[in-house]
């Protein structure tokens, strides 16, 4: 049991990694490409069809990869940027490339239910597209941001289980080797337990603090 405890310990410690490496990349990168989908668009200041074309076009082909595959894709990317591929680094290079697409879309909804008047309010005082970005659009929006990063985190604590196929370690990588190959159901019922446990905290973790940044709410 002490042995199943700290391969557990091990095993969370890489999925923290991974998670936590692609998480970062997804606010700092995933973010700043949900913005901009959302303020080229028609009828917005910074206008511009061919870019919002691109951008949204790049989103929904990462996004329409399965992560098994992705995985498999991003391979020689990952040997180029790290020299290897294995490990919950080199794994966490196709997880950061997926979570800043699907994060750009979350970001991209977050932002479109921002009250439209109140972006036309701040047009009419001079206000400029920065400022209106940061002052308006992400303030009001930071609920919707909050709600889009939790499952965002979510769906990255199972692309991390999926990445130990490729030697990425983590729980899942635990599960598979000595759960599944092994025939150790105890195993297996333990890695899947952990998993339900971490999702539950990341999930109510999040909706706590969108609720508590809901301006709507605070308003009534």
């Amino acid at each position: 049991m002490s042995d199943l405890l700290n391969d557990l310990y091990t095993a969370f410690g890489e999925t923290f990694t991974m998670v936590s490496i692609s998480a970062l990349c997804a606010v700092l990168l995933g973010l700043p490409l949900g913005v901009a989908i959302y303020v080229t668009d028609r009828h917005l200041f910074w206008q511009n069809r061919v870019l919002n074309l691109i951008s949204t076009v790049l989103v929904n082909v990462i996004r329409s990869v399965p992560f098994v595959i992705l995985l498999v894709l991003l391979l020689p990317l990952t040997q180029w940027l790290l020299g290897n591929t294995i490990g919950p680094v080199a794994a966490s290079v196709p997880m950061s490339v997926a979570a800043i697409a699907f994060y750009a879309r979350m970001a991209d909804a977050a932002l479109r239910e921002v009250d439209s008047g109140i972006v036309e309010a701040a047009e009419a005082f001079g206000a400029s597209p920065l400022r209106i970005i940061f002052t308006v659009l992400l303030p009001e929006a930071l609920a919707g941001l909050l709600r889009g990063l939790t499952i965002t985190l979510v769906s990255l604590i199972g692309y991390s289980a999926m990445a130990g196929i490729v030697g990425g370690g983590g729980v899942g990588d635990l599960a598979i080797r000595f759960g599944y190959y092994r025939y150790e159901t105890n195993v297996m019922v333990v890695t899947v337990c952990a998993l339900v446990v971490l999702v539950q905290v990341v999930q109510m973790a999040g909706d706590w603090l969108a609720k508590r940044a809901d301006k709507r709410e605070r308003r009534s």
